[in-house]
């Protein structure tokens, strides 16, 4: 008898759930979607695109790649922990000055959003907008995004830093220099850190639609809950 009646909660629960999402119109669903991804991008981007903003950030921190980091606390050891210091400080000033310039890609990308696509994400996950927009606009988004963290690694001198640190490495027949391409390293985990803090502003805005401050996140938002 129990599993009867919540069976009969869950299905009226999950009809008004549904009857809700029909009543938004279409220009609702998209406008409410699109309000959200531009807020959370645009606060991603506040919170990473500043000093500090990764290397700050222990969610987000870029760490030396796999293929150096086991090795770095026997380069510590040795008197040569300088060289992963300044590596991965150079790394994540790099993302930092990187990550300003995806603001319009992105953007570029939500206005690209289909109305059944907008309502079949509103209708998902806590980050089914951020996830749909990671599966379909990553490769574009490093295609683009890729020439900006070379052009900031070269400002930086990231791949000076590296050379010193990886001939240092070599040394001691620890380091081969190929085994890891920093630029493309270095665009990929700047991209995870910006889609972790836009999931996280995804979640944030589904849970509590009024703080959010805005009257269509409100409408489109409340009617999920």
């Amino acid at each position: 008898m129990f599993a009867r009646i919540a069976a009969m909660i869950l299905v009226v629960f999950t009809s008004t759930a549904a009857a809700q999402l029909e009543n938004l119109t279409n220009q609702d669903a998209v406008l409410g979607l699109k309000a959200a991804l531009e807020k959370g991008t645009g606060v991603a981007v506040d919170l990473l695109g500043k000093t500090d903003g990764f290397l700050g950030n222990s969610a987000v921190k870029i760490p030396l790649p796999d293929s150096l980091k086991k090795y770095e606390n026997l380069m510590r050891r040795v008197g040569m922990g300088k060289y992963a210091d300044e590596l991965i400080l150079t790394m994540n000033r790099a993302a930092e000055a990187a990550v300003p310039e995806a603001k319009a890609l992105f953007v570029d990308s939500i206005k690209k959003m289909s109305v059944q696509d907008a309502k079949g994400i509103l209708g998902g996950g806590n980050t089914a907008g951020t996830e749909y927009f990671k599966r379909t606009t990553s490769e574009q988004l490093r295609a683009k995004f890729l020439p900006i963290v070379q052009k900031a690694t070269k400002k930086v001198k990231l791949a000076e830093t590296y050379n010193q640190y990886a001939q240092q490495g070599a040394s001691f027949g620890l380091v081969k220099k190929e085994d890891a391409n920093l630029d493309a390293y270095v665009t990929q985990k700047a991209l995870d850190g910006l889609f972790f803090m836009i999931a996280e502003e995804e979640k944030k805005i589904r849970q509590d639609p009024v703080k959010a401050g805005s009257d269509i996140l409100k409408r489109v938002f409340g009617a999920l809950k």
